[in-house]
């Protein structure tokens, strides 16, 4: 098959490697793809959310099957819009992919079909957020109703953080929004809980928890994610059949009596309390860094899995597991995810490839004549599987500290929570 990937960061990295395994693969482009897509893919400089554009790249060479990984042309309508032009697409289409691009969306589904989450109150001014919040009790969450890059969230201990909130949401720091929620705060664990799903029926595709604060020990400001690791040392039979039971198949149930059917990944970000799962969101794709850390982990063929959901037959694949470990750890631009300096130059980073265990994922990067500049906040994801969590931190560190790239920094604690040392 002639396959593009949508997208340029590491989940899309990770997708293009595991794809490049598969003996249906006749030829990968990325779009636009990074410097280690580059390496693997053909890259393609064009605009993922110009659609006219990519249809008629599609066209042009034939494309069998689009893959897309980020969630703003899924948001926008990519699928519906390929759909049309009659070309095979995975990924959900606008009117589902609003679990992602409303979190208003998801909370009222969540309201209808008794699923479990954090209780909440709608605002559409700021007006009515600074009265609700003035007879509140703290602390509370505070959520813009847009795509935020994972960075729309506020964990506010006091008021005056949550008006601090309210104003910079309704000012637009992240886009135009006419709407914000305000949450309970929920204690516990967090989770991430992935599924694959053709519209008729879904499969798991394992757990994770990654690291979204920029400090060491979960501490500093909210990043994209410092770092994953999988699977969660949360997961039971018990807690999945809940998952699976009061989120999961509820929300399918919704999507079906709305008349329409959720195809591609679906990712529950999770709460966990006493083994009960809370809904904390939607995010309608792999996530990133839990996409590198999940796909090593993948010992079956990702083509035939991805085009069996594109094919409404996902029920006849079996999808194979490593019985290993996976960590990943993202070496970030100094600065990020305030200000950072781009095109700075990577030294040596060739010499770093994913061979046997240890698996390289660019992220932020670019290729200019020989050289690799780093041109994002998150640049090199570092992956290692092996049959424990300690081990697997130790060989990603050591790799980190033989590339030396002094721009760089990394949180050495990733899966603190589970590694005794």
């Amino acid at each position: 098959m002639k396959i593009a990937i949508i997208g340029s960061g590491g989940r899309e990295h990770a997708l293009a490697y595991q794809l490049t395994k598969s003996k249906k693969l006749i030829k990968l482009y990325s779009i636009p793809g990074n410097a280690g897509t580059a390496e693997i893919s053909k890259n393609i400089d064009l605009d993922p959310n110009n659609f006219e554009d990519l249809y008629n790249f599609f066209n042009k060479e034939k494309i069998e099957l689009v893959i897309i990984g980020p969630e703003k042309p899924l948001v926008k309508g990519i699928v519906d819009f390929l759909i049309k032009k009659k070309i095979k697409v995975f990924g959900p289409n606008k009117a589902v992919a609003q679990l992602e691009g409303s979190k208003i969306f998801t909370k009222k589904i969540c309201e209808k079909y008794n699923i479990p989450t954090a209780k909440f109150k709608i605002c559409n001014t700021k007006e009515k957020a600074f009265e609700f919040l003035s007879s509140s009790t703290f602390p509370l969450v505070i959520k813009a109703d847009v795509l935020a890059a994972g960075k729309g969230v506020y964990i506010c201990k006091e008021i005056d953080d949550a008006k601090n909130a309210v104003t910079e949401i309704f000012d637009g720091k992240f886009g135009k929004t006419e709407q914000l929620l305000i949450e309970e705060f929920l204690e516990g664990d967090e989770m991430s809980f992935f599924i694959i799903s053709d519209g008729i029926s879904y499969k798991t595709f394992n757990t994770a928890q990654d690291h979204k604060r920029v400090g060491e020990g979960d501490t500093g400001k909210n990043t994209g994610g410092m770092g994953a690791y999988s699977p969660s040392s949360l997961i039971n039979k018990d807690l999945e059949d809940k998952i699976l039971k009061k989120i999961i198949e509820p929300t399918l149930k919704a999507i079906k009596e709305m008349n329409e059917k959720y195809v591609g990944f679906l990712y529950a970000g999770l709460m966990i309390k006493n083994n009960e799962p809370f809904l904390i969101e939607y995010n309608v794709r792999m996530g990133d860094p839990e996409c590198q850390t999940i796909l090593p982990l993948v010992d079956s063929d990702l083509v035939e899995i991805i085009d069996s959901c594109c094919n409404s037959s996902l029920k006849k694949q079996d999808i194979k597991w490593k019985t290993k470990k996976s960590m990943c750890i993202a070496l970030c631009s100094k600065g990020y995810p305030e200000k950072y300096n781009k095109n700075i130059e990577i030294n040596n980073l060739n010499e770093f490839k994913s061979t046997g265990n240890n698996f390289v994922f660019h992220a932020g990067t670019k290729k200019d004549g020989d050289k690799i500049l780093a041109v994002g906040g998150r640049v090199i994801n570092f992956v290692n599987i092996s049959n424990n969590f300690l081990s697997s931190r130790e060989e990603i560190i050591r790799r980190i500290e033989k590339l030396n790239w002094k721009d760089g920094f990394y949180r050495s604690d990733i899966g603190h929570k589970v590694i005794n040392e």
